[in-house]
């Protein structure tokens, strides 16, 4: 990437399901051009919104907001079609009972489809609280939790461990959003300030096709990857394997139709607006 500006502010997701991401930018060397900043999905969401970073993810409810100021770098977001292990609604009671309910505050997507799942779907109307995302405090305070990344992932292999003896009940939401909508569902994508990518839609193509085939070389060896994570994480490989190949991080037409399909659901609700279009990188 010799072209345009100077390093491009990229943003990337310090979870687990951005870790193959993370791992082809650096093995394919591109990781030496970008000037990279990891966070939290919602914290890299405010700083692409407010121009602190040129090209990161955005959570799927935060693009719906900001869509008119940015454009969508195509064939990459993390979604999943069905499970995708790592965003969970856990339950200390029946969920019929449920009266209250936390949010995770490092995510918008997830706790949206919650409380369109709870609402519309099981015609709940809970009372929510916003907290951080640590699942035992949440317990205390609330009758159910919404959960995402690692320690959502954590929750769904200590279930699968325990089997009938875990404590809790777990709705996975990207497989409850599957059985609703039966489309696959997209918790977010990667898009450019719209600004950026008309200054420099050189560098934009030139990051997007680093993401890609750094996606590629990591998919492709599936196995080492996880190996390698599993070293640092309290997953053995096959967990981790098995998670990098449910995930999701194609934007195809499926998953198009997903988001249209979230969007507008959120936007009867008031959550966002109509989203009149998504305009896509020229890459």
């Amino acid at each position: 990437m010799n072209s345009g500006p100077a390093r491009p502010r990229v943003g990337h997701i310090q979870f687990l399901n951005c870790l193959p991401l993370y791992w082809g930018l650096v093995h394919s060397g591109a990781l030496l051009d970008l000037e990279l900043t990891k966070d939290t999905p919602d914290r890299l969401a405010e700083a692409l919104v407010a121009g602190d970073l040129d090209i990161g993810p955005i959570s799927l409810v935060e693009y719906l907001r900001h869509a008119d100021e940015l454009v969508v770098l195509p064939d990459l977001a993390v979604g999943s079609d069905g499970p995708v292990l790592s965003v969970l609604l856990s339950t200390a009671v029946p969920l019929a009972e449920v009266r209250t309910v936390a949010l995770g505050s490092t995510s918008r997507t997830s706790v949206l489809l919650a409380r369109m799942l709870l609402e519309e779907l099981h015609g709940l109307t809970p009372t929510y609280v916003t907290m951080p995302p640590d699942l035992p405090l949440m317990l205390r305070e609330a009758d159910a939790a919404v959960i995402i990344g690692d320690v959502a992932l954590r929750e769904t292999y200590e279930a699968e461990r325990d089997g009938a003896a875990h404590p809790l009940g777990l709705i996975d939401l990207g497989a409850a959003w599957r059985d609703w909508s039966g489309l696959p569902m997209v918790f977010a994508v990667w898009a450019a300030r719209r600004s950026f990518a008309d200054q420099h839609p050189g560098v934009v193509k030139e990051v997007h096709d680093a993401f890609r085939a750094g996606l590629d070389l990591a998919l492709g060896d599936v196995a080492a990857v996880a190996a390698r994570a599993a070293r640092f994480e309290v997953f053995d490989p096959a967990t981790l394997a098995r998670y990098f190949t449910t995930l999701d991080f194609s934007l195809g037409g499926r998953q198009q139709a997903g988001i249209r399909a979230f969007a507008a659901r959120a936007a009867r609700r008031g959550d966002v607006p109509p989203l009149r279009t998504m305009t896509f990188a020229q890459v």
